[in-house]
């Protein structure tokens, strides 16, 4: 698709993108900022939309995905410790310090993952998004998301399983 094209088949969008990601947000400049990077993907996969039945449908997808991944990043990022408690009716202050290190130590393997990696694992085990949605939204195919999940876990136990040891031989000492 050329320049011409998508300013005929795609920028007319804008406004109903806006009004769609507004309800979902609940934030004008989250929403602006939202339909800014449905429009900057769709620009990426230009030559790939013609493939698709309705460009109007998928841009909808892409700005609700969007829209939810940013609702679900400001929800899910900073466990308050009120839910861990929540969680653990038996909680010690000490098994409460635990569990609240155990979150920490996790968040922190996960990001230093690869950006790729650590977006994929994020999206299909945190936030339970399908293989497909996420290839959607990636650009990725779905065996390639597969692989990379499958990387990331790996990299996430071994780095877990280590940090766990090297605690115990401290422990130990």
């Amino acid at each position: 698709m050329e320049l011409k094209q998508f300013k005929i088949s795609v920028l007319p969008l804008r406004d109903k993108l806006l009004n769609y990601a507004r309800k979902l947000t609940e934030s004008p400049d989250d929403a602006e900022d939202a339909v800014q990077e449905v429009l900057l993907k769709l620009w990426n996969k230009r030559l790939e939309l013609e493939q698709y039945r309705s460009i109007e449908a998928f841009a909808m997808t892409m700005t609700h995905n969007l829209c939810m991944d940013m609702w679900r990043t400001r929800h899910t990022t900073n466990v308050p410790l009120e839910y861990v408690q929540d969680a653990t009716p038996s909680g010690t202050p000490e098994r409460l310090l635990e569990i609240k290190d155990e979150i920490r130590l996790m968040r922190e393997i996960i990001d230093s993952l690869p950006a790729l990696q650590r977006t994929i694992m994020k999206m299909k085990d945190i936030e339970e998004y399908e293989t497909e949605e996420i290839a959607n939204i990636t650009g990725c195919n779905p065996e390639a998301i597969r692989s990379n999940l499958s990387r990331a876990r790996k990299k996430v136990r071994e780095i877990y399983l280590q940090t766990i040891q090297e605690r115990i031989r401290r422990n130990q000492a």
